[in-house]
């Protein structure tokens, strides 16, 4: 009688385990969602640091006129009064050592 209370023990020990480590909500599950937690913080951070950085931007382009100024050089090439504009164009690569390549 005794043997067969311990064995039903047992046979409930095993069965709790295995749930607590592979059932619904046990400890592998526990383990994937703090994984995709940890990776959602990182995406997070990536997200925030990107938004700093825009809304960094939009308060410069509010308040100053130099990123105004660099932008209107850099995306509509334009130029200061009386300043003059050098464009520099670089040679096409020849196919001979010479630099000329006539056929």
């Amino acid at each position: 009688m005794l043997r067969l209370v311990a064995l039903i023990l047992l046979i409930l020990l095993i069965a709790l385990v295995v749930k607590l480590w592979a059932g619904q909500g046990g400890m592998i599950e526990v383990w994937r969602l703090e994984e995709s937690v940890a990776a959602q913080k990182l995406e997070n951070e990536k997200l925030k640091a990107r938004n700093d950085a825009l809304a960094a931007e939009v308060a410069n382009l509010k308040d100053g006129t130099e990123a105004i100024e660099e932008r209107a050089r850099s995306e509509l090439g334009l130029v200061k009064p009386g300043e003059t504009f050098y464009q520099v164009v670089e040679p096409k690569a020849s196919g001979k050592p010479g630099g000329n390549d006539k056929r």
